[in-house]
């Protein structure tokens, strides 16, 4: 099974050589931008390109207002921050998540409650949230959601749209409207995704999107937080950049702030890779649909976008019917070099999560033994 794999993902990418799980392509205008920031000396958190791609993110995204920072994590951070999640508050989330998603969290003083995920979307369920909700939580005479048992403020709802496929966002707005908390979407996989024809991470109250290394477009490292109102962008710029209150010359903050935001430099590197990222979506749909075909009649289950999404297929996916399985093919297409990885560890079962409240985890525990991604990389698919 693997020899057959090793050879179909090296026909599509027409090497020998080393293949990685997802490497950049540097096509258009990149090298121009970045050479016209240094020429400028702007290559710091002060420049055209920092407006420029924020305006770009904007507008392709439909958010009001986006804001760069340094990386996706900061943006997450600082969206948990905004949204005023505060110590001792409790945040819904999933367990099977990249582990920046649950660091926000805890880096503000704040909890999880870790929840399971829905199969078809590999995203938080919004069945499992609900049930949790009514099975553990209780409304205030003010209106704030809090924990039975504990009698901490629950907050907020924090859903990872999990390789690009965008969670069941609807039914998740409604269980906030039941219980008053506020939706904010860990989007840092899933530029180029929408769910019912609008794109995630406008969806939330505020919203972070990554721009690292290994996603659809790279900045180098960099972030964009995505707010729903344009107050909140300008507070949100306001706190990334010190918090610090114009002016000619004087040095004054007016409270609390974070130095997150993006250099100019990277930010060249994003307006350029904006420019291509319709064709990356689309050499991108076009590989997952070379691998569904592929798997169509193999005991390994291709992921497809969910119903009522149109994901970028950040990165490939396949179910294997068991462990044994999942593991030999592991070894074997690392040894033929060509690079496959596991899911992540379950953030509850990581020595700073071990304590979280949680629900049942059965699909969580399910995929976690049995998925694996495949080289993703937007090459031009021939």
């Amino acid at each position: 099974m693997h020899h057959q794999l090793t050879k179909f993902i090296r026909d599509i990418y027409q090497t020998n050589d080393f293949i990685p799980l997802h490497s950049p392509t540097f096509q258009g205008n990149e090298k121009a931008y970045v050479l016209d920031t240094l020429e400028s000396t702007f290559v710091s958190s002060v420049g055209k390109y920092v407006d420029r791609f924020e305006d770009d993110i904007a507008r392709y995204t439909g958010a009001k207002k986006a804001i760069a920072t340094v990386n996706g994590s900061a943006a997450l951070h600082a969206s948990l921050y905004l949204a005023g999640i505060k110590e001792h508050d409790l945040v819904l989330t999933q367990s099977l998540t990249f582990v920046a998603t649950c660091n926000s969290i805890y880096q503000l003083g704040a909890q999880a409650i870790f929840i399971d995920i829905s199969l078809d979307t590999l995203s938080l369920c919004p069945d499992a949230t609900a049930q949790y909700l009514e099975q553990h939580a209780e409304l205030d005479c003010d209106g704030q959601c809090r924990h039975k048992l504990s009698k901490q403020n629950i907050k907020a709802i924090l859903p990872m749209h999990t390789f690009g496929h965008p969670a069941k966002l609807e039914q998740l707005q409604r269980i906030c409207e039941k219980w008053n908390l506020i939706l904010i979407e860990d989007a840092a996989e899933s530029l180029g995704s929408f769910y019912q024809g609008q794109h995630t991470g406008t969806f939330g109250k505020f919203s972070a999107i990554s721009f690292n290394g290994n996603k659809i477009i790279t900045t180098g490292g960099g972030g964009m937080i995505l707010c729903d109102d344009l107050s909140a962008g300008e507070h949100a710029k306001h706190i990334t950049t010190t918090a610090k209150v114009a002016h000619p010359y004087e040095y004054f903050h007016d409270q609390l702030g974070f130095n997150y935001r993006l250099p100019n430099l990277n930010a060249a590197l994003g307006c350029a890779q904006m420019e291509s990222l319709q064709q990356v979506l689309e050499n991108k749909r076009a590989l997952a649909a070379r691998y569904q075909t592929y798997f169509n009649h193999s005991d390994l289950t291709f992921v497809v976008e969910p119903k009522q999404a149109h994901s970028n297929y950040w990165l490939n996916a396949i179910i294997c019917p068991n462990e044994k399985v999942r593991d030999n093919l592991l070894i074997k297409t690392n040894e033929q070099g060509v690079m496959t990885r596991p899911i992540w560890k379950l953030m509850h079962r990581l020595p700073m999560f071990s304590n979280a409240l949680k629900g049942k985890m059965d699909n969580s525990e399910y995929i976690e033994k049995h998925l694996i991604n495949l080289p993703s990389s937007p090459y031009e698919i021939s």
